[in-house]
């Protein structure tokens, strides 16, 4: 069975590429380019699923941005 997941990629202060499972809470690694990080996070994944059977149905809804006024 195959099935797809929801990835939320980010670049942190050094460089590397940093990703995120929406399903599967927990499940994230890093890269320094992009071809890397996403045969990381496959592997992260199918490490994750055969760990974790019960894992969470959940569906993407979509990401969005907010404003919060942050004190000095």
């Amino acid at each position: 069975m195959e099935r797809e997941f929801t990835i939320i990629i980010e670049k942190d202060e050094d460089g590397y590429y940093v990703a995120s499972v929406v399903e599967l809470p927990g499940c994230h690694t890093q890269g320094k380019t992009l071809d890397e990080l996403m045969k990381r996070i496959r592997e992260a994944i199918e490490l994750y699923l055969e760990v974790e059977k019960d894992f969470p149905k959940l569906n993407f809804v979509g990401i969005q941005r907010i404003s919060v006024e942050v004190s000095k």
